[in-house]
């Protein structure tokens, strides 16, 4: 049983701070792509940090230089640091986890940015 649960988010005001995490039972994140994705009301969900097995990282233009997304798999957990937020960056954010054979996705966590 695969089960992805993000944690983190809340309110913030606009140029503030968040931290989430992604904490994984029933699979092993060092064995997977893991991504943070984050849909607004009315928007298409998009693919904001993507990390590799590897470690290797990428971004959506509009978080570069804002996001990080990290890994630690002694912990089994994905986080992403988020700084100077905006109002725009506001979405529920969901962690998902990509393995040869499936993609899973946790339940999503609201982050709100107040201006």
């Amino acid at each position: 049983q695969v089960q992805l649960v993000e944690s983190g988010g809340g309110l913030v005001q606009a140029g503030g701070s968040l931290r989430l995490s992604c904490a994984g039972s029933g699979i092993i994140f060092r064995l997977s792509v893991m991504g943070w994705y984050r849909q607004a009301p009315g928007k298409q969900r998009e693919l904001v940090a993507q990390i590799s097995r590897a470690g290797s990282t990428s971004y959506a233009d509009s978080v570069k230089g804002r996001f990080t997304i990290s890994r630690d798999n002694a912990k089994n957990a994905v986080y992403l640091q988020m700084i100077s937020l905006k109002p725009e960056d506001a979405a529920v954010y969901y962690c998902k986890a990509s393995t040869a054979s499936s993609d899973y996705w946790g339940q999503g966590t609201q982050v709100t940015v107040s201006s």
